[in-house]
């Protein structure tokens, strides 16, 4: 009787971390059946198939501590030598910290109108996105697009469009996520020209590129299929607004 007691609480908990990580993750909804109907069981699959991969993310915690002690470090030598070099850093990694409003003010200390790197810009022009700052966001854009339409594998064409569609520059934002979407099959570019569609009154054509971005769900390797969970959510979401 203990022995089974024992067991039994055990499979209880397995259930009840499997819904929790189901609750934060948000995977496809059949999980959730295969949890409660098949019990410890089916919280056992679950575990095997969707929390261990995600087990890799915990060297992005060790990766994020790490990046915040060489983050304190660097601030120190910047105050005894401010040299490009270590502010750069500095800046990078305060953008990954998503401390935006620090990584752009050291980026508006770097970049000058001759600078021909186009790293710091674009990295600039992201911080701007996350501070909603589109018109600013757009002008470092077309900076870079102007320079290297490829740039990040097409991502900042994509950018582009949206920073023009953010900033209200309807026509050169629809001209631009096309000229984007020739090239690219982002689905945060797909996503925010869908969005882009809805705002505009364009209810169809915006369900026509969510439910592209949803059909590429089932072609695309199970890990990115994990980093695009996002994207496939807000795509649905979108597709119930406009239906």
């Amino acid at each position: 009787m203990g022995l089974i007691g024992f067991s039994f609480r055990w499979g209880l908990l397995l259930q009840a971390l499997a819904l929790i990580h189901f609750i934060r993750r948000r995977p496809d909804t059949f999980w959730l059946w295969i949890i409660i109907f098949f019990g410890p069981l089916g919280a056992l699959v679950y575990m095997a198939i969707e929390v261990v991969p995600d087990l890799s993310l915990l060297r992005g915690s060790f990766h994020g501590f790490s990046r915040r002690r060489r983050i304190h470090e660097l601030q120190r030598i910047v105050e005894e030598n401010p040299a490009v070099g270590n502010r750069e850093e500095l800046a990078d990694l305060l953008l990954e910290e998503k401390q935006y409003a620090r990584a752009r003010e050291l980026y508006d200390s770097i970049i000058t109108p001759k600078s021909e790197d186009l790293d710091p810009v674009y990295r600039r022009a992201l911080a701007e996105l996350a501070l909603s700052d589109a018109p600013a966001a757009a002008r470092d854009l077309d900076r870079v697009v102007s320079a290297d339409p490829k740039y990040d594998f097409h991502r900042a064409s994509g950018l582009l469009a949206y920073a023009y569609a953010l900033s209200g520059r309807v026509a050169e934002a629809d001209a631009a996520f096309q000229r984007a979407l020739e090239r690219s099959s982002l689905n945060e570019t797909s996503y925010h020209y869908a969005e882009f569609l809805a705002a505009n009154g364009r209810a169809a054509e915006a369900r026509e590129w969510a439910e592209r971005i949803l059909a590429n769900k089932s072609t695309i390797p199970r890990f990115l299929r994990r980093q695009e969970r996002p994207w496939f959510r807000k795509a649905s979401a979108l597709l119930k607004k406009t239906s």
